[in-house]
């Protein structure tokens, strides 16, 4: 039996704890009705005593403290609301312990934000790992160690486990059940959950937002221009022209800034302007195409697919589907 103790303080995100928290219940059901030994032990970890417990079968979890909890086999670090620096901060004592857990020999898993209490413990560095797509720019300026892996749902390395945004997370708990439990428990969760096992990517989800959180105002600049002319055949010696700076100096500087070369840059543009586009329908593929600033239709799949896991198609079939009108 695995011990897992799930972390709760004032500032959880209670989705991530209760979805877990439903699938490894069930799964320990099964295992009742099977007349087999629970395969998980399940533990609330409080940052402080709580005025009453969650609502649950008391014999499927207890309930404890961050600091009456001295073993576990894996702590779930769940999402979190509010600003990141107070957060980490304020929950600075529950981070320490985490730290503290990892090195007596317990695994440990994020969903979701959780990431940053993994990161300032101090377990990420030289590690793949993955979360919300919106915080891979913050994170990847606070840990620069760590290896940000923005497409992906789930990572798994050494021990340190780490899952996307919002409720991809419980493919991560899909993912554990399977490991822990073995394929066949695995394909039933992943039936009575209504989720897909095959699920590895995000990228589909993400929303290029322009990464615009530095001081450098000629590529600010140079970002706008490109923002309000990707339709056109820009290049970089034409951008950074336009910036007056010399082109080595200007990929130099955007790289620095942005995380992006220019040209990189200038893809992503395209590639979320033909998203909104498919989103809306109301273009075919080739038209679609030209508006973005492609002239051949083969590197245009080629690109959208290396960007969102998707082909134009599939995307356009994916979040383009009309409401069924019920008469």
């Amino acid at each position: 039996m695995k011990k897992i103790a799930l972390i709760m303080h004032d500032d959880v995100t209670l989705s991530t704890v209760t979805g877990a928290m439903d699938m490894f219940i069930h799964t320990n059901r099964l295992f009742q009705q099977l007349k087999k030994p629970q395969p998980f032990d399940l533990v609330l970890a409080y940052e402080k005593k709580p005025d009453g417990p969650m609502p649950v079968p008391d014999s499927m979890v207890n309930y404890s403290t961050v600091a009456e909890t001295t073993q576990a086999d894996l702590l779930i670090v769940p999402a979190f609301y509010g600003d990141r620096d107070e957060m980490l901060k304020k929950h600075h004592d529950t981070i320490e312990w985490i730290g503290a857990m990892h090195a007596k020999g317990a695994e440990v898993a994020s969903l979701c934000s959780g990431i940053y209490f993994l990161a300032e413990a101090g377990l990420l560095p030289g590690r793949s790992c993955t979360a919300h797509w919106n915080d891979m720019e913050d994170i990847v300026k606070r840990y620069p160690e760590v290896n940000f892996l923005s497409d992906m749902v789930i990572t798994d390395q050494e021990g340190i486990y780490t899952s996307g945004g919002a409720f991809s997370s419980l493919n991560l708990i899909l993912y554990l059940i399977d490991k822990f439990c073995g394929r066949e428990v695995g394909v039933w969760a992943s039936k009575m959950f209504s989720l897909d096992m095959d699920r590895m990517s995000q990228s589909h989800f993400a929303v290029f937002k322009g990464q615009r959180q530095h001081r450098d105002d000629e590529i600010l600049k140079a970002q706008t221009y490109i923002e309000q002319n990707h339709h056109l055949q820009l290049n970089i010696d034409e951008i950074a022209n336009h910036t007056n700076m010399s082109k080595r100096n200007f990929i130099r500087r955007f790289k620095k800034a942005t995380q992006n070369t220019p040209f990189e840059y200038l893809q992503r543009v395209k590639i979320e302007a033909a998203k909104k586009a498919l989103e809306k329908g109301s273009q075919n593929i080739n038209l679609l195409m030209y508006d973005a600033g492609y002239n051949d239709i083969k590197t245009f799949r080629e690109v959208f697919k290396k960007i969102t896991g998707l082909t134009p198609q599939d995307y356009r079939r994916k979040y383009n589907r009309e409401v069924p009108v019920v008469n």
